[in-house]
């Protein structure tokens, strides 16, 4: 007797490999996911076994705090599953991110009115506990026709977070979305990020990571209307034993669209560790697409490591252009010898080619507030490395006597 057996999509997705960012299953449902693993495409730069505790399909426990300073006009009302727009643009393509989608009972809903134009930023303060809590949240920032805004989310604290932004720009609307990660060492953040740009709207979309543990973020950008254009930005500085990771993807979906993706980062220290994955798609009917992304590192001492993956998608045959490049590498010892040769010690020097490096990045937030908190981070991060640098430099030495 032959036995059939009907296949789902579902189950086809976990048995057949996925081989590009667009052909990912996307389900509301986490049971449609398997539990990832390393060897997923997906999951293949990560550290699973950290993000576990991001896998269990259970309620969180609530524990993070939020704290909204925004200006007059901004409307505020929670969203429960399933309560529209919340779920119109951000269809999880993975486990963490179907799990907040799901038991996140009320997801925080910005909304910035049509025709207006808020001069101040709108700030979300979210602040964890405790790294031993599990929480899980949704956030909904919807800038409706004709209005502009700029709307910064910084994360502080210790927590065990999933973390679903779902960013809706209707027509011809303007959106600025910064999203600082400072958290603390222990911390082990899982993010998500969609949006989705109308006819004629403008995005830049900005990612600033110093702390944390792991901290994995998944921007995505799907150029929908005609006209529509994207900036995704990224800044980020690991330290020892800390993971950072940005996986990127832009869709071209509307004719006439433009996206420009650029992300920076430095490394020091032993196990710190970067990864970079940048996906763009061309989509079929994205007549006049012109899109570049590209990904720079600068690893300032033995034991980092920084990997960068720029992916191009196209299935149009009219664009303006396409284009991408990825370069990782240490000092250029060039640099800081012409820096020398003119009064500065190496310590200055060094600190003056990484301010350099990164400041094409900070010079764009726009926020001076938010400038100044990232330069007095970044300016502690050189001092540790600097540090860092001096004490090996006194081991070796200690070593050199010693063989003596």
């Amino acid at each position: 007797m032959t036995t059939t057996t009907q296949t789902t999509p579902q189950d086809a997705a976990k048995i057949v490999p996925v081989q590009t960012r667009s052909d990912r299953p996307k389900s509301f449902e986490p049971a449609d996911f398997a539990t990832p693993t390393s060897r997923q495409v997906d999951f293949k730069y990560s550290p699973v076994d950290k993000l576990a505790p991001l896998f269990v399909d259970e309620p969180g426990e609530d524990t993070v705090e939020y704290e909204i300073d925004a200006p007059e006009g901004v409307l505020r009302a929670p969203l429960a599953p399933g309560e529209a727009p919340r779920g119109t643009a951000l269809v999880p393509e993975d486990l963490p991110s179907a799990i907040a989608s799901k038991h996140c009972a009320q997801a925080l809903h910005l909304v910035i009115p049509k025709e207006t134009e808020l001069d101040a930023p709108i700030r979300v303060r979210i602040t964890g506990e405790s790294a031993e809590h599990r929480d899980l949240a949704h956030i909904v920032i919807r800038a409706e026709r004709h209005s502009s805004a700029t709307v910064i989310l910084e994360h502080t604290g210790s927590a065990t977070y999933a973390q679903n932004v779902e960013i809706l720009l209707d027509d011809e609307s303007s959106l600025k979305v910064i999203a600082l990660h400072e958290w603390e060492d222990d911390t082990v953040h899982n993010g998500t990020h969609v949006a989705r740009v109308g006819r004629d709207a403008s995005l830049e979309h900005t990612l600033i990571t110093f702390g944390g543990a792991v901290v994995r973020v998944n921007p995505t950008v799907h150029l929908e209307g005609n006209g529509a254009e994207g900036e995704a930005r990224g800044l980020y500085f690991a330290d020892s034993g800390q993971h950072f990771e940005h996986n990127v993807f832009v869709h071209h979906d509307g004719e006439r669209t433009r996206t420009d993706v650029n992300y920076k980062g430095a490394l020091q220290g032993d196990g710190a560790r970067t990864v970079w994955v940048g996906d763009v798609l061309i989509g079929p009917g994205a007549v006049g697409t012109d899109s570049y992304e590209q990904n720079r590192n600068l690893i300032l001492s033995g034991g980092a490591r920084a990997d960068s993956v720029p992916n191009l998608e196209i299935e149009c045959g009219e664009i303006e252009g396409a284009g991408h490049a990825s370069a990782t590498g240490r000092f250029d010892e060039e640099q800081l010898f012409y820096l020398m040769a003119r009064g500065l010690d190496e310590r200055q020097a060094r600190r003056l080619v990484v301010h350099g490096f990164l400041n094409e990045i900070v010079q764009k937030i726009g926020d001076e507030q938010l400038v100044e908190r990232v330069n007095a981070t970044l300016e502690e991060e050189l001092e540790r490395a600097d540090d860092a640098i001096a004490a090996l430099a006194a081991r070796e030495a200690g070593d050199q006597g010693a063989a003596r």
